[in-house]
């Protein structure tokens, strides 16, 4: 089925224990600092049901007949994934902005087990059968499925035996019905989400085969025992016109606490089995890392629009020093868009019949685009100029007795008068210089690992025997030094 937003909106009144600010969350659905991204993903489900955007947000499955989500089908085409970038591009121009965590981009993931199918056969050939059981209940349900990946960690120079064992998330308990766990995670989304695929960050089991700490599961996030200690919220800080970002689009993250959960048996996916939890970790961001660099274009566009909006009202750029800056943010965003299209059309098959974003491209791609992310946001703020950060409220522009000043230096010319100037650097000021920004730049980086892991993935997906074959034969080297090469 296709849900509705109105019933998206209903499934988030199951009992969930949320707190933000020291206050209790009565309902996440209409709290100030929750409603606007509920909104955003209420409206995500609309979508799929009105005429004008239909065909581009679901799929009829020929099997079952049922309409589905396009960005939960499993992948086995090119145009499969065309077809995701679409429904994409569709939802970030109809919010007028850009979501991160709204689950096409985390139920890969998942997708990424089921091409570990046979190592879960290893543990238990029932963990298969439930993550093929969990795919089809995305499908089928259309339910907003989130993921929960890093732990508040500790003492990393100790291991988790070794000081407050609830640090990392663990095994506490095993039952005939499933098992009980403790610890913490954060996620983002976690709040406003309906369940989340919960696993490990730490592979620091050692060589032990099995772990307490290595666990995989899906959880409901209303389940009992489980407690959302959210960060406090952009929205409502400040007036939505002078930071309309910020109160438009704010995803809010949450530090979930599993105090003795419950997860049943037909939701565990991998349990201790250090196998597993390493196989998943390795392969986790196969699928999820292409939506999750698509949004990173659509920051690059932001940013590109706000400043060659700024520099064209002025007539800068005509500058050759100023089309040199633009072109720097025109080839940050091509980029981007130049590996997304690569990995698609260099696609591969994966080990379970799907068909994956080539992985050498895609993670070369979300890299660059992550780390070079700060460089472009100070460029664009140099394209802005320093008005982004002296200009007053949009109050200040709206008082009567001070409005003829405001419109007389801020009017640039007949085709920028002073509101639309005001509301371009307000743009600009919270894409770029506000809190939200600056949380912005943290979490790319560090949202789907840190840089420094994003650059192993590069090494261990990039297939160096094109290259150690022709400096072989270019510097007349014998055959034994590719056989060395083989056996590490």
């Amino acid at each position: 089925m296709l849900r509705t937003g109105a019933q998206y909106r209903d499934s988030l009144k199951d009992g969930r224990n949320i707190w933000i600010d020291g206050e209790k969350v009565k309902d996440v659905a209409t709290h100030p600092a929750f409603k606007p991204i509920v909104d955003i993903r209420a409206r995500i489900y609309d979508m799929a049901h009105e005429a004008k955007t239909k065909e581009v947000m679901a799929y009829r499955d020929e099997k079952s007949g049922q309409e589905n989500c396009i960005g939960y089908k499993l992948p086995h085409t090119q145009e499969d994934w065309h077809a995701k970038r679409r429904a994409i591009d569709t939802v970030m121009r109809d919010i007028k902005g850009y979501a991160v965590r709204v689950g096409d981009e985390t139920v890969g993931e998942m997708w990424s087990l089921y091409d570990g199918r046979d190592v879960l056969n290893e543990v238990d050939p029932q963990f298969s059968k439930n993550i093929e059981h969990h795919i089809q209940h995305v499908l089928d349900s259309d339910t907003f499925h989130v993921s929960a990946n890093t732990d508040p960690k500790g003492d990393r120079s100790k291991r988790p035996q070794d000081q407050d064992p609830d640090m990392l998330l663990h095994l506490v308990k095993e039952t005939d019905a499933g098992i009980i766990v403790r610890g913490a995670k954060y996620e983002t989304a976690a709040a406003y989400a309906n369940q989340a695929f919960v696993k490990p960050t730490i592979a620091n089991w050692g060589d032990d085969k099995l772990s307490d700490y290595a666990l995989g599961f899906i959880c409901d996030m209303g389940s009992p025992g489980l407690k959302h200690i959210c960060r406090s919220g952009f929205t409502g800080r400040a007036p939505a016109d002078d930071y309309p970002l910020s109160n438009r689009a704010d995803e809010v993250d949450t530090l979930l606490i599993f105090d003795d959960v419950f997860v049943p048996w037909e939701n565990v996916l991998f349990h201790r089995h250090t196998r597993a939890a390493a196989y998943i970790r390795g392969t986790l961001h196969r699928y999820s890392a292409y939506p999750y660099t698509l949004r990173l274009l659509y920051i690059a566009d932001m940013m590109l629009g706000a400043a060659a909006f700024n520099a064209k009202q002025t007539g800068l750029d005509a500058q050759p020093a100023v089309r040199e800056k633009l072109a720097l943010l025109i080839q940050y965003r091509e980029m981007i868009n130049a590996h997304l299209t690569a990995a698609i059309t260099m696609s591969q098959p994966s080990p379970g019949g799907l068909l994956m974003p080539n992985q050498s491209l895609l993670y070369t791609g979300r890299h660059a685009a992550i780390n070079q992310l700060p460089m472009m946001m100070q460029l664009a703020r140099e394209l802005c100029g320093g008005q982004i950060c002296v200009t007053p409220s949009k109050a200040t522009f709206d008082n009567p007795e001070i409005k003829p000043w405001m419109d007389k230096y801020y009017t640039v010319n007949e085709f920028w008068q002073a509101d639309d100037r005001r509301r371009l650097l307000a743009f600009a000021r919270d894409l770029l210089n506000s809190d939200r920004a600056g949380h912005m730049v943290t979490f790319e980086l560090f949202a789907q690992s840190p840089p420094f892991a994003h650059l192993n993935h590069i090494y261990m997906n990039f297939d160096m025997s094109s290259a150690l074959d022709y400096v072989k034969d270019c510097a007349g080297l014998s055959e034994r030094v590719m056989d060395q090469w083989k056996k590490k």
